[in-house]
């Protein structure tokens, strides 16, 4: 007549929540680490951008591009992106400009289809594999 009270659970359902656990870890992680070297990545593509801007305003004011970034306001040449995955340095000839983002640390390894970015003066935008500018 006694009732048998459970008070927590078998080894056997313990067991089952932890393969479930993994499971959705094995799924989500590696979207989640794709998804962080694709928003570094348009950090880079966003610098390029603003950078190659700033070459045209410069052009408008002195006739000429530059390869040192500190003529553009920038902090340092090559410039660095605020999160330091990508390095941007200029290469003039002439009246034309090539920028170009080098990936730096763990970017480079993570993200080694695309370690570099270029935009041209002209807008062309190049990089190092095909899917790199979305």
């Amino acid at each position: 007549m006694f009732k048998k009270v459970h008070n927590g659970m078998t080894l056997v359902e313990l067991l089952m929540v932890v393969a479930i656990i993994g499971i959705i870890a094995a799924v989500a992680y590696p979207s989640y680490t794709d998804s962080v070297v694709r928003s570094n990545r348009a950090e880079a593509q966003r610098e390029l951008l603003r950078i190659a801007n700033l070459q045209e305003q410069y052009f408008i004011d002195h006739r000429s591009y530059v390869t040192d970034m500190t003529k553009l306001g920038l902090s340092a040449d090559p410039f660095v992106t605020e999160s330091g995955n990508y390095k941007i340095d200029g290469t003039v000839s002439g009246v034309t400009f090539k920028l170009t983002a080098t990936a730096q640390g763990t970017q480079a390894t993570k993200d080694s289809s695309c370690t570099t970015l270029s935009v041209e003066e002209t807008g062309k935008k190049t990089a190092s594999g095909s899917d790199c500018w979305e």
